[in-house]
Order: C-alpha cells, then structure tokens, then sequence
C-alpha cells in the first residue's frame, strides 16, 4: 500500500497494492500495521455502509470535537466523486476543497481526518460505499455545509438542479454559517 499525499495537509489518498491473476484479484483493503509504519495511527470503531443510485448527493458532514470523525472512504460498486472541505479554522488552506473519484475499479481511499466536512456524489448507475470511522456517531455534534455553497465552487460531476439531495442537507448553510468547532 502507498500513501500519496494531496495539496490539503492531512488528508491523504491511499493506494492498496492489488494481485491480479485468472481468478480475479485480491488486495488489503486495511491494514493497521501498514498506515502505522507510515505514521498513520487510527482506531477505528465503527463501518458504515450505503448504496445509492446514480444522482444522488450526499454531504458535506462533520462531528464536532469531542466526537470529530476520521474517515477512511473506499467504493465496494461504482464510482463516486468524493469531496472533503477543509473547516479547521487555523489551516491555511481553510475553505478549500478536495476531490477524487473513487471507484470498484480504482481501488483507491481517501483518509478523511478530524476537522474535513465531507460528501461524495454518485456518478455511475449505483454505488455501493463503505466507510470507517474512528468515532461513534453523535447526533448533537453533527454539522454540515451547503453542498452548492458558491464560495467553495466544487464540481461535483452532475447538473445540481437534478440532484437526489435530503431534506436535511438541503437546509445546512454555507461555509460562513456553518458550527465548526476546528
């Protein structure tokens, strides 16, 4: 496996290293021993899972400290566009985004850390996510931007105005608006 950085300290993308042969492949999806040896250490407690259909966007979302999340995204079917927002106040690269797709076929993840909103916006017919957090959901600590807030301009792969968006996600604020606590 190979960590590669990207240009928001802290939030890196990590490449499994995969076996092909006649009969498929097969590769460490998480290997505890590998990210400490390159200075990753995380307990993860808890996976979550979901499956959506082409259109649908889901975020941007963050816990609040105490109960903050690290992420570790990866794709089991389809391709997602997956998008983590810098909301650590003190960052210097406050506000600004990153995105990558992740797919089945890339095999690719992204390491969200405490202090990322992040969202992920489904572009193949349906997507099968599964996703690891170092901290148990908490409802009161949850927050969220606006996916189309204007001042962080991200692409998100798909026409905006037919996107399949909750409710809840519909009423979160901007960037300026949100509760970070980073």
């Amino acid at each position: 496996m190979t960590i590669e950085t990207t240009s928001i300290q802290d939030l890196v993308i990590i490449n499994p290293t995969v076996f092909e042969d006649a009969r498929g492949y097969f590769f460490e999806a998480y290997n505890q021993n590998a990210l400490a040896a390159q200075g990753i250490h995380i307990n993860f407690v808890q996976d979550n899972q979901s499956f959506s259909k082409r259109g649908t966007l889901r975020g941007l979302h963050y816990q609040n400290p105490p109960f903050a999340q690290t992420k570790l995204m990866r794709v089991l079917e389809g391709e997602i566009i997956d998008v983590a927002v810098d909301i650590r106040k003190q960052s210097p690269t406050y506000g600004q985004h990153f995105a990558i797709t992740l797919s089945d076929e890339n095999k690719k993840q992204l390491l969200i850390p405490h202090g990322f909103a992040h969202g992920f916006s489904v572009i193949s017919e349906t997507a099968v996510v599964l996703y690891k957090c170092d901290q148990f959901y908490n409802k009161e600590s949850e927050g969220g931007i606006r996916f189309d807030d204007s001042s962080l301009n991200i692409d998100w792969g798909m026409d905006l105005a037919a996107a399949i968006v909750s409710d809840k996600d519909l009423l979160l604020p901007g960037i300026e608006g949100c509760n970070s606590q980073f």
